[in-house]
C-alpha cells in the first residue's frame, strides 16, 4: 500500500498561490473599482457632500476695555461695573479675543447665515470662512438670546451654496443624524449619531431651554451654530453647546421651532411677541376637583386680558387649555413653549375643556400692544418708570447715563418689600440691558410670561440683583 506524497500537496498549493498573484496583477475589467466605490459611498457620505459647502466657520473679534480700579479685590462684583467711568482713560487696557463657532447658509442668494446667538454675543468684527476658504465680513441681521438663534449676512457677487431645509416635526427616535461644525477650530468636522430623545428641556445659565433634540454625538463649543442633518442631508436642527455638563450628549434646536424666529429676525431684526391675552396656571388636585375636570393634563385660564384676541374669541376664566394648534398642553412649560412658537397674525385652533365637554375655539393671535407696557410694569412689577433727564438726574444725584428711573413703586409689592424705592435705577432685566424707556417696554413685553425675572437695580454708585416672581 503506497503512502501519500506530501510534496504533491505542497506543489498544488504553490501553483494556486502563483495563479492568484498573477490574476491580481492583471488589469481589472472596467467598472470593478467603481463598484467598490459605490459600496463605500454611503448615505452619510452623500449627505455630507451635499451640505458641507454651506457650513461656515465663524470667528468674532471683540475688544475688552479695562481700567485700574482701586476698589477691585473688595469682594463686590458691582464695583468694577459702576466705577469704570471714573478713572483716567489713558490707563485703559485693551485686549482682543477670538471665539470660534459654526453656522450654515440658509439663503445663498441673499447670503443669510443661521447660527447661535451666543456665538456672536460679544462680537466686534465677525469673520466668516467658507469651505473653499473664501473669507467674508458679516453683519448681524438679528439675534434672539431667548431662542439662542441669530441671523448673519455676507455679501458675495456669486450665489453661495445653501442647505436644503428639512422637517423636524416628524423626527424619529433612533433616526440617524449628522452634525457638522468646527470644534476647537478643526474645520468641517463631521460626527454621526442617532436621535436619543425629542422635546428635551434643559437648564443652563439659570434659564430653561425647551423642545431640544437630544443626540448621542457630543456638541463642543466650536460646533455651536452648525447644522444637524438627516440622512438626506437636509437641515433639521441647529447644534448648540449650552449644556457644559454634557459628555457624549448633544442638543440641537429643531428647525421647525427656529423657522418662526428666523423669519422675524430677517424681517424685523428681532422676534415679535405674539399675544393671545391669557394668564394661565398649573392644574392641581384642588382645581380639578373644583372644576370637576376628569383629566390631569392641561392648564387653567386664570385671567382673560381685556380687549385681547382671547376675549374676542370667547375664552373664559376657568377654561382648561388642552392644545394650541397641533401642540398638546400638559403643563405650564408646554403652554409657554407653544406661546413662543406663535406668530402675530397667525390663526389658531385652541382646544379647551369647559363644563364637561371639549371645544375647539378659533383665535387669531396679534402683536402685543407696546402702549400697554407701562400698565404691564405696574401690574407685574409694581413700578412706574421714566427716561433719565437732566432734571431727575440732578434731583436724585444720578451719575449713570443709561437705565430708567423708578419714579413710583406700589406699596406692598415685592420690590417695595425688598427695599427698592423711587429714585433707584433699573439697569437690566435678565440678560437684557436697559438704556431707556423704549428698551424697557420691549424687554418687559418679551419676558412677561416668565415665572420670575432678575433685575439689576442701581442706587447711587452701588448695584444689586433682585429676583421677582411674576
Amino acid at each position: 500500500m503506497s503512502k501519500p506524497i506530501p510534496n504533491r500537496v505542497r506543489v498544488t498549493d504553490l501553483c494556486a498561490l502563483l495563479i492568484s498573484v498573477l490574476l491580481n496583477c492583471l488589469p481589472q475589467p472596467p467598472g470593478v473599482g467603481a463598484a467598490e466605490d459605490d459600496l463605500r459611498e454611503s448615505a452619510v457620505v452623500k449627505a455630507v457632500r451635499k451640505a458641507s459647502p454651506a457650513v461656515v466657520n465663524i470667528s468674532t473679534v471683540y475688544e475688552i476695555r479695562s481700567r485700574p480700579n482701586p476698589f477691585s479685590g473688595f469682594g463686590n462684583p458691582f464695583f468694577d461695573e459702576f466705577f469704570k467711568d471714573f478713572f483716567d482713560p489713558r490707563f485703559e487696557r485693551r485686549r482682543e479675543h477670538t471665539s470660534l463657532g459654526s453656522g450654515v447658509i440658509i439663503d445663498g442668494d441673499r447670503g443669510l447665515i443661521l447660527t447661535n446667538a451666543h456665538v456672536i454675543r460679544r462680537s466686534g468684527t465677525i469673520q466668516v470662512v467658507l469651505q473653499d476658504e473664501r473669507e467674508f465680513e458679516a453683519k448681524i441681521i438679528g439675534a434672539d438670546p431667548e431662542s439662542d438663534l441669530a441671523v448673519l449676512k455676507i455679501d458675495s457677487k456669486e450665489k453661495l451654496p445653501s442647505v436644503a431645509m428639512g422637517n423636524s416635526d416628524d423626527l424619529m427616535i433612533g433616526e440617524t443624524v449628522i452634525a457638522i461644525g468646527n470644534p476647537f477650530g478643526f474645520s468641517h468636522t463631521v460626527t454621526t449619531g442617532v436621535i436619543s430623545a425629542l422635546k428635551r428641556s434643559i437648564r443652563a445659565d439659570e434659564r430653561v431651554f425647551q423642545d431640544f433634540i437630544q443626540i448621542d454625538a457630543s456638541i463642543n463649543p466650536g460646533n455651536s451654530g452648525g447644522p444637524l442633518l438627516n440622512i438626506k442631508g437636509d437641515l433639521i436642527g441647529i447644534n448648540t453647546a449650552i449644556y457644559a455638563k454634557a459628555q457624549g450628549i448633544g442638543f440641537a434646536i429643531p428647525i421647525g421651532k427656529a423657522k418662526r424666529t428666523v423669519t422675524d429676525l430677517i424681517q424685523y431684526g428681532e422676534v415679535k411677541q405674539a399675544w393671545i391675552g391669557l394668564v394661565v396656571q398649573e392644574m392641581d388636585e384642588k382645581i380639578t376637583q373644583y372644576l370637576k375636570y376628569p383629566g390631569r393634563k392641561g392648564v387653567m385660564v386664570k385671567t382673560v386680558e381685556p380687549d385681547s384676541p382671547a376675549q374676542a374669541a370667547g375664552l373664559r376664566e376657568g377654561d382648561v387649555l388642552l392644545a394650541i394648534g397641533n401642540r398638546k398642553i400638559s403643563g405650564l412649560d408646554d403652554y409657554l413653549s407653544a406661546s413662543k412658537s406663535i406668530s402675530a397674525g397667525e390663526p389658531l385652533e385652541i382646544q379647551i375643556w369647559r363644563g364637561g365637554r371639549s371645544l375647539s375655539v378659533p383665535v387669531k393671535a396679534s402683536e402685543f400692544p407696546i402702549e400697554r407696557a407701562d400698565q404691564l410694569a405696574w401690574s407685574l412689577l409694581g413700578i412706574k418708570v421714566e427716561d433719565l433727564t437732566p432734571k431727575n438726574r440732578k434731583d436724585f444725584r444720578i451719575a449713570a447715563k443709561e437705565g430708567v428711573l423708578i419714579k413710583e413703586i406700589r406699596s406692598g409689592s415685592q420690590l417695595a418689600r425688598i427695599g427698592v424705592r423711587a429714585g433707584d435705577l433699573l439697569r437690566q432685566i435678565d440678560e437684557s440691558g436697559i438704556s431707556n424707556h423704549d428698551e424697557f417696554s420691549k424687554v418687559l413685553v418679551k419676558v412677561r410670561q416668565k415665572a420670575s425675572l432678575v433685575l439689576l437695580i442701581q442706587r447711587g454708585e452701588q448695584g444689586y440683583y433682585v429676583t421677582v416672581s411674576l
